[in-house]
């Protein structure tokens, strides 16, 4: 019985479809056997290439991944997809941060590194959820705050462009929004509004 071929796979992840994933990995020196890139939040680990990860990867092989706050945004799912991973043999590799957490390890300084460093990409989602608030707060304070008015006419020219053949893909980058929303909008009868 031979050895298991370990394969190197990659997760990539922006928050939205406007943005790219061309500085995640590119400084490594492996060549990944698989690449999974999701574009939508890390506030949750429903995210469909991180489905498509999960059961894909095998014993033996190793998840690469730009940093940590790429992976998730919240402790708890951080420590939960690194912890199961570990446990079905699977090593866990954050780049920027120069970590592994490697099948096996039981190594207390590796937990509390991944704790530490989880608390902070929680910590800074949190602060730019705050900033967020404080900015339409200001806007509306300002009067300059369309919130209401902008995803009505967001709807109805998602509406439109779909109505006229115009891809999913194509309807997301041209309204501006995430492809998401997008399905959310088509998803939502128009009496709902």
């Amino acid at each position: 019985m031979g050895t298991p071929t370990m394969a190197h796979v990659a997760y990539l992840r922006v928050s939205t479809t406007e943005q790219n994933t061309a500085r995640q990995l590119v400084d490594t020196a492996f060549t990944f056997d698989k690449t999974f890139t999701d574009k939508c939040s890390g506030g949750s680990l429903e995210r469909p290439a991180l489905e498509q990860m999960k059961a894909y990867v095998r014993e033996g092989d190793t998840i690469h991944v730009h940093s940590i706050d790429r992976l998730a945004r919240n402790l708890d799912d951080l420590s939960k997809l690194v912890n199961d991973w570990n446990k079905e043999g699977v090593n866990v590799q954050f780049h920027k941060e120069s970590l592994t957490f490697a099948a096996g390890d039981t190594n207390p300084m590796s937990k509390l590194m991944l704790q530490m460093l989880g608390a902070v990409a929680q910590f800074e989602l949190a602060m730019i959820q705050e900033r967020r608030r404080e900015g339409i707060a200001k806007a509306k304070a300002d009067g300059k705050y369309t919130g209401g008015k902008a995803n009505l006419d967001n709807h109805q020219r998602i509406r439109q462009l779909r109505s006229e053949g115009v891809s999913l893909r194509k309807v997301a980058n041209e309204v501006g929004v995430s492809l998401s929303t997008v399905q959310r909008v088509l998803a939502t009868p128009e009496e709902a509004k």
